[in-house]
């Protein structure tokens, strides 16, 4: 072997990422469905197809079910700003492991009607273990995966969410067989098995590279990228009407029950399943920017065709294109992120972090707004449909007038 090629092998040794050979990549993917299965599929979306019994089994008024969907939201926003302070002290791999025993433990302890207090802070803090999980398995995972391999590992993390959703959608009418209490037993142990099993799929914990992530040296933010974190927040409003209320939109709104809801419910979580990878491979094929573009105008039009149309083949492509987004997106995002950002990897992580808490923010309002106009219209789901398409036709709005300006510029 010549000396250059000593060289290059051993600077290809040293820049190879721990843990890039393909037993250990798949086993951190895996550990990343896992926690995104159980923090934000079963945390967060299981909630929505038991809106209807809890409602009927009188443990909360219509309203108040509604304001406490929307406290998970909230919870999720504090723990998308919380994430890489967490994860400095403790480390991140520790505290992802946490707010996956913290989630289980919120299924068990939902479990009886004890107050709205403690309901309410159970449901908020089952949001914040998804918030923390949102901004810290990618970061976890993606840096000790190949660049080859990142595309669809990060399409397997975010399907997680998809698997909670089509779990959570086909699993809550047959636990609602048992009762309502059983329904959360069932989910608890679903999301104990989860975190155990996946206990030892992560990778060692780094905590000087969680603090060197907090305390990135914060550089000037392009337009484009202060653009991007309004349009992801933008986005985010517009996920909230199917994510809340489609459920309930069907099963009362539309008097075609509780099992129907749950049907079209599998439809949403069967969307996010193939979401994140069919939006990835996009963005690999014709750039993020273009993909993120052509996302929210068909976006747009999922979530106004209940207005038009509440027509069984409306609905179900409706449920289907939205379920999609709601993971779909991310994976445009994080791309369109390291487009505007090429470097440094720590500036990278801020950005999202900022990006995470930007859709966290702007959902825990939309949740709140929403959940009054609601109550105040006498339960009227279309003008909530109504509101969620404009959120994202004015991120497209957004987009190309950027596009446009710079291009003039």
């Amino acid at each position: 072997m010549t000396n250059a090629n000593t060289k290059q092998y051993l600077e290809a040794r040293l820049h190879q990422q721990p843990g890039s050979d393909s037993q250990s990549t798949w086993r951190y993917a895996v550990a990343g469905l896992s926690a995104s299965l159980v923090g934000l599929g079963l945390a967060r979306f299981s909630y929505t197809p038991l809106i209807p019994a809890l409602i009927a089994a009188k443990w909360f008024s219509a309203s108040d079910v509604v304001y406490l969907g929307a406290a998970n939201l909230a919870g999720y926003l504090a723990g998308a700003l919380a994430a890489r302070a967490v994860a400095a002290r403790i480390g991140a791999v520790r505290s992802l492991r946490a707010m996956m025993l913290l989630a289980t433990l919120s299924f068990f302890a939902s479990s009886a009607p004890v107050s709205f207090i403690w309901f309410f802070g159970w449901r908020f803090l089952s949001g914040l273990t998804g918030g923390i999980i949102m901004v810290l398995a990618a970061s976890v995972i993606l840096p000790r995966t190949s660049p080859a391999r990142r595309g669809i590992v990060g399409g397997v993390i975010f399907a997680g969410v998809g698997l909670g959703v089509a779990a959570s959608g086909t699993l809550v009418p047959l636990l609602l067989q048992q009762g309502l209490q059983q329904s959360w037993y069932g989910l608890g142990s679903l999301s104990a098995v989860l975190t155990l099993t996946n206990w030892w799929n992560w990778p060692a914990d780094t905590r000087t590279d969680a603090a060197a992530s907090h305390h990135a040296k914060q550089r000037q933010t392009s337009a484009a990228t202060r653009a991007l974190l309004i349009q992801y927040g933008l986005n985010a409003i517009a996920l909230v009407p199917h994510m809340v209320f489609i459920v309930d939109f069907i099963a009362r709104g539309l008097g075609q029950g509780i099992a129907a809801g749950s049907r079209y419910w599998v439809l949403y979580g069967l969307g996010a399943i193939v979401g994140p990878l069919v939006t990835g491979h996009l963005g690999d094929r014709s750039g993020f920017g273009p993909a993120l573009r052509a996302a929210f105008l068909i976006e747009a039009a999922a979530v106004l065709l209940p207005t038009v149309s509440t027509a069984p083949v409306s609905l179900i492509v409706s449920s289907v294109a939205v379920g999609g987004f709601t993971p779909g997106i991310v994976p445009l995002v994080l791309g369109r992120i390291h487009e505007l950002v090429p470097h440094p990897t720590e500036q990278q992580r801020a950005t999202w972090s900022h990006a995470t808490t930007s859709f966290a923010l702007f959902q825990a309002a939309a949740a709140y707004g929403f959940s009054w106009i609601y109550a105040n219209t006498g339960g009227d789901y279309l003008v909530l449909f109504g509101l969620g398409g404009a959120a994202v036709v004015l991120a497209l709005a957004i987009d190309l007038g950027l596009a446009l300006t710079m291009r003039k510029a």
